[in-house]
């Protein structure tokens, strides 16, 4: 086990692309830089569990429980959220999983009756006699003991898929409304997928948690084509985070840059996000080039909230601090990073644009990869990190 109290006080405060003076603001996003972290503000992290492999999304059963999805195709059942918790594997038949490159068994979410009727979603890269097929979400009961899921059905398939598992997504929550929100990836291949409205990949879809149909207020609900009923936003490139602010319909987004550019998106309903490598359709090879957000070619795209400029962070997860055992820090969203092997935590204005962001050095390196960002039914944040070796499941609480 492992106990870090962490002083905000000592935090280093950045902006988007470059850090400007001390007082000013940054041209982008108008974000401010201060010298002061929140006062009496302190993070405490402990280590969960140990012995996972890339754990990738997590949902919180009812008894306390937490069910871990691991990319290779595992399924995680950790004894509860106290340091050292015991860890399970689960049996489940993910024979079918294409485990490669970024692809695998990814994101997850437990149904909101899930008490009663045991079902959870995966999303998953599917594979069959050895080829690539498609990306598909596939609905599963949890045994009442907790140590085996039965498959209970496809939910939806179709998503595009790169055999090399490349911009896979594919990132699940579930909204206050019911709606499964589910955020693709454009595969990194055909060049007109995220423009393409009849195309499920580099989207944020909106469907039916039982059914995974469009639902009928989407902004394309009345498209005789039933993939562009589902569409909820487009342009975008891979989303790895998708994250509800509470008390509010504002919903944000995550999402990796080419190379650079990685993007924190608010959503706004039928949006285009402005990824275009195939420029127009007169390119066919997939030219990461483009801007990812190209507002000469679309002007009525959708500006970025914040973007990581000319450094890359590979932002991932994405959940909101709630509640008042958070103090100064209540309201901020967290966002984890692989490449950049930290959290980042964002103060966002009533509107939703970014006002600062607080970054801790001593979260710098010190996990490692992190992929996975949750808030639990106790209010905490839990975390997992992605090294492939001995990943952790971490919690993380105001000390």
């Amino acid at each position: 086990m492992r106990v870090f109290g962490i002083a905000l006080a000592a935090l280093t405060l950045l902006t988007v692309a470059c850090t400007p003076a001390e007082g000013g603001a940054n041209p982008a996003t108008g974000a401010k830089t201060t010298s002061a972290a929140p006062a009496g503000a302190a993070l405490k992290v402990e280590e969960v569990a140990g012995g996972l492999e890339h754990g990738w999304d997590m949902g919180f059963l009812p008894d306390g429980q937490v069910l871990v999805t691991q990319r290779p195709g595992r399924l995680a059942l950790i004894g509860g959220t106290a340091p050292g918790s015991p860890v399970t594997e689960v049996a489940a038949d993910f024979s079918d999983v294409l485990a490669d490159g970024e692809g695998g068994l990814m994101g997850m979410v437990l149904h909101p009756d899930f008490e009663q009727s045991r079902k959870f979603v995966t999303c998953q890269t599917h594979q069959q006699n050895d080829e690539a097929v498609d990306v598909r979400l596939v609905t599963w009961t949890l045994a009442a003991d907790g140590r085996s899921a039965t498959r209970a059905g496809d939910l939806l398939t179709g998503l595009p898929i790169n055999s090399s598992g490349r911009h896979s997504g594919c990132r699940p929550t579930i909204a206050p409304d019911g709606a499964l929100l589910v955020g693709t990836g454009d595969t990194a291949s055909d060049p007109t997928i995220s423009q393409d409205r009849n195309s499920l990949g580099g989207k944020l879809l909106r469907i039916d948690l039982n059914t995974g149909e469009g639902l009928p207020d989407n902004p394309f609900a009345s498209s005789p084509n039933p993939v562009e009923r589902r569409v909820y936003t487009y342009g975008n490139r891979n989303i790895q985070g998708v994250a509800i602010r509470p008390g509010s319909d504002q919903v944000f987004l995550a999402e990796h840059g080419p190379t650079v550019n990685d993007e924190v998106n608010l959503v706004r309903p039928g949006g285009n996000y402005g990824w275009d490598p195939s420029r127009g359709g007169t390119e066919d090879s997939y030219d990461e080039s483009v801007p990812m957000t190209d507002l000469e070619r679309f002007p009525n795209a959708v500006p970025a909230q914040w973007t990581s400029g000319d450094i890359t962070e590979a932002i991932c997860g994405a959940a909101f601090l709630s509640g008042p055992q958070w103090g100064a820090l209540d309201g901020k969203l967290a966002v984890v990073a692989l490449k950049g092997q930290k959290m980042l935590l964002f103060s966002l204005d009533e509107a939703g644009a970014v006002v600062e962001v607080v970054l801790p050095p001593e979260f710098d390196d010190t996990y490692g990869r992190l992929r996975t960002a949750r808030t639990g039914p106790d209010g905490a944040l839990y975390v997992t990190t992605s090294e492939g070796d001995d990943d952790k499941l971490l919690r993380f609480t105001q000390g």
